[in-house]
């Protein structure tokens, strides 16, 4: 099965962005850590960051399309994007809405996620393992 890992504004910067709030971990640890787990649970997983919101929901569109399973962190788009929530709202596949860190204890401004309503669970608040738990969620709702 394929499942899309999707991710938004800043991701790319991982590693180097505020890494006393995201870590240590490079962009591509997380891409590596999602391959690695998503073959444990038999997937087949494409991992894809923009900054640029047009082209995350295009990539939406074709996961409503393919009813292809999501991973998603929205990033920035969590808080504010109508556009990427209503995109989500398509999908037909599982969408698991993942954070690295946990948004509830951060700035009153991320305490709202536009997507979570229309999200079949979120993640939050593990790092890394945020993916790999969503993944796990996925292999279970799937099978």
């Amino acid at each position: 099965m394929r499942v899309l890992v999707l991710n938004g504004p800043n991701l790319g910067r991982l590693g180097t962005r505020e890494p006393d709030v995201y870590g240590a971990m490079s962009y591509a640890d997380l891409v590596a850590e999602c391959g690695k787990a998503g073959a444990e649970f038999g997937f087949e997983v494409e991992v894809r960051q923009t900054d640029d919101e047009a082209e995350l929901l295009r990539w939406l569109h074709q996961a409503a399309d393919a009813s292809t399973p999501v991973v998603l962190n929205p990033a920035a788009f969590t808080h504010y994007s109508y556009a990427v929530r209503d995109a989500c709202a398509q999908l037909t596949a599982p969408l698991i809405e993942v954070h690295l860190t946990n948004p509830a204890r951060r700035e009153t401004f991320r305490h709202t996620s536009v997507v979570a309503g229309v999200a079949t669970g979120t993640i939050a608040g593990f790092g890394l393992e945020s993916y790999r738990l969503a993944l796990r969620a996925i292999a279970a709702l799937t099978s």
